[in-house]
């Protein structure tokens, strides 16, 4: 069947302008077909799923009444967006989302107009949309035909985030026209319970209730007494029926919650709140993964699958070529806490993809998912630490940067033993530039009392992560995602010397490899066809500077590489060490360029950084060839 067959509404639309033509009484109609094209787009070539789907009607509702892009709509981190860049110009090209060269995986100022904010990272959506609102009454544009309104779209998921509600305490104290749109899918609402939660949104933002509010209010402001009477019995009634009380007393004018899938409804709440003066807060309760019933009834399974049957529900999985780092560290950590008490589980809303699964059923009580709230995690866990107990904090090497404060003032600075299982270190594929673990080792070197390791492979990481949690100070752990070389974890557990680095390889050719975590089984050919030395250097830090120098003394020229950013990294770190004992020795440093990765596959991420095997090669060749020739 073709398109305009199937989508026959949302094939006339390639804009918002387009979308504001329709009649009102066809939106529930184009959301069907909304949802359609999404299940069909998204289960040929993957992505995320069931957040999407959660906000279709939401996303119509806001582009009907709001006049986008010249009013500013700002998403929260991303996953919900599906649906904005379909009807923002780009519905032909959704099929190639976080692929290489294809649509970002989250909104891109550098996509898309409508793409008022980049995210990736969740709870800067108030934030932005608060700046651009100050930005707004500062210099408005003159040439602009009305006034600017700005609109932040947050999940309750990012509402738990510290950072959301420091925004959230500043927009109440100014007088700025700003609606926050709470997008809740995490629960759901009774027929009644709905049907009198969508009447009082209704008669709260409809213009006979704001009229009459803010005229009592000046009335009633001239007689002390009877004003705080009045204050206070609004706010009692309206807390006996609404969960809002909260964000009043934060100075917003709360509505909902409402049904975020009456898109007549939503309309014609955002409508009367368009109008309205002063911060508006708009609670919408929505269900992920709408629409699709395996997504409605798993909505974390089908976050964010890959290709799928969509008449089965079933997600087609490449066959695993063995353990992935994710799985040994699940692994690991349950038969830790199965031989210390005082190992506890730590994740920022991450159990699934950190691999907490597993340890979160047979360890409820020493599991701790925090939500959202990296900064909160760390310093948890530290004052876990502070009396006695051994946690681990298991999280993206991406989102550990949200919390460099915590980490350094909270836990090094104390020498306190926390434990960093840093996932996604490195390269991480279609989740593109906000998402590359490229960091970790330059903000983490920098950090006094801490001890940082990067396995080589997959029994390494076991042996490093037992290591980690025996010291009495912190250290992290950085590792993949995806699988190793397929070295099998050994049962044994067993702590490394702190600081030796391992000599995997003694070659006579005069040319020494330093690699660092995956770079050593890339480079493994490399240095056997070449004869030079390979060492698997283990320890970022403390590095193992007796066999830095005992390398430095019989080689002619070193070569060093990490799958990190090479200004501050591990090769940079070797170079101190040179310099500092006095070689002079030729050093080729290969790791991240001086640039954000985009979106692909892992494999593509590699090859544009040059981190592949093949690429490696090539910079070594081009490299080293030259001075063979010369010697």
């Amino acid at each position: 069947m073709a398109a305009a067959d199937r989508y026959p509404r949302l094939e006339r639309i390639g804009s918002p302008a387009d979308l504001r033509s329709l009649p009102e009484q066809e939106l529930p109609a184009l959301a069907e077909e909304m949802r359609a094209f999404l299940i069909d787009t998204v289960s040929a070539m993957g992505g995320h799923f069931a957040a999407g789907l959660g906000a279709v009607e939401l996303t119509l509702a806001l582009h009907y009444v709001y006049d986008t892009p010249f009013d500013r709509l700002v998403w929260d981190v991303g996953h919900q967006a599906y649906p904005h860049k379909v009807l923002t110009g780009r519905r032909e090209r959704l099929q190639t989302i976080k692929q290489k060269d294809g649509l970002a995986p989250f909104p891109s100022r550098a996509e898309s107009e409508y793409d008022t904010f980049g995210v990736g990272h969740s709870s800067t959506s108030i934030s932005a949309a608060l700046g651009m609102a100050i930005a707004e009454r500062l210099g408005p544009d003159p040439r602009a035909p009305a006034r600017r309104r700005h609109v932040a779209v947050i999940g309750d998921g990012a509402m738990s985030a510290g950072l959301a509600f420091e925004a959230l305490n500043h927009v109440g104290s100014l007088d700025l026209d700003l609606l926050v749109v709470l997008n809740d899918n995490d629960m759901s609402i009774s027929e009644n319970v709905g049907a009198l939660s969508n009447y009082f949104a209704r008669v709260l933002s409809g213009r006979m209730y704001a009229g009459l509010k803010e005229g009592g209010k000046k009335f009633l402001r001239r007689i002390p007494a009877a004003w705080e009477l009045a204050r206070r019995s609004e706010e009692h009634f309206k807390g006996m029926v609404l969960p809002g009380t909260m964000f009043e007393e934060m100075g917003f004018n709360y509505i909902g919650p409402v049904d975020g899938h009456d898109v007549l409804g939503l309309v014609r709440t955002l409508r009367n709140l368009r109008g309205f003066q002063g911060p508006q807060f708009l609670h919408a309760v929505t269900r992920k993964g709408k629409g699709y019933a395996p997504a409605e009834a798993d909505p974390i399974k089908w976050h964010g699958p890959g290709p799928f049957d969509p008449g089965k529900g079933e997600i087609f999985r490449d066959k695993a070529a063995g353990l992935s780092y994710t799985q040994v560290f699940g692994s690991w950590l349950c038969d830790m806490a199965e031989r210390d008490r005082r190992v506890l589980g730590v994740t920022p809303a991450m159990r699934e993809g950190s691999g907490l699964v597993e340890f979160s059923r047979r360890f409820p009580d020493r599991y701790f998912d925090v939500g959202i709230a990296e900064q909160h995690a760390v310093t948890l866990a530290a004052g876990l630490a502070c009396e006695g107990f051994r946690p681990v904090v298991a999280i993206y090497s991406t989102f550990l940067q949200r919390a460099y404060d915590q980490l350094i003032h909270d836990v090094a600075l104390q020498k306190l033993p926390v434990t960093f299982a840093l996932d996604r270190a490195g390269l991480v594929g279609g989740d593109g530039a906000t998402h590359q673990g490229a960091f970790d080792l330059c903000y983490l070197r920098a950090v006094p009392n801490l001890t940082i390791m990067a396995p080589a492979d997959e029994n390494e990481c076991r042996q490093m992560l037992y290591t980690a949690v025996t010291l009495d100070g912190p250290a992290a752990v950085r590792y993949p995602r995806g699988t190793g070389p397929g070295v099998a974890p050994e049962a044994e557990m067993r702590a490394l010397p702190v600081g030796r680095a391992q000599l995997r390889r003694e070659g006579r050719s005069g040319l020494a490899i330093l690699a660092f975590g995956t770079m050593v089984s890339a480079l493994a050919a490399t240095a056997e066809r070449l004869d030079a030395t390979l060492v698997n250097m283990r320890f970022v830090k403390p590095l193992d500077e007796d066999m830095i120098t005992r390398i430095a003394d019989r080689h002619e020229s070193l070569v060093t590489a990490e799958e990190g950013a090479l200004a501050g990294g591990a090769g940079a770190a070797v170079l101190e060490v040179l310099g500092a004992r006095g070689y002079f020795r030729p050093v080729l440093r290969l790791g991240l360029p001086d640039r954000f990765i985009e979106h692909g596959s892992r494999a593509e991420n590699l090859a544009a950084a040059g981190l592949d095997a093949a690429g490696l090669a090539l910079s070594i060749d081009h490299w080293w060839q030259p001075r063979q020739q010369r010697a």
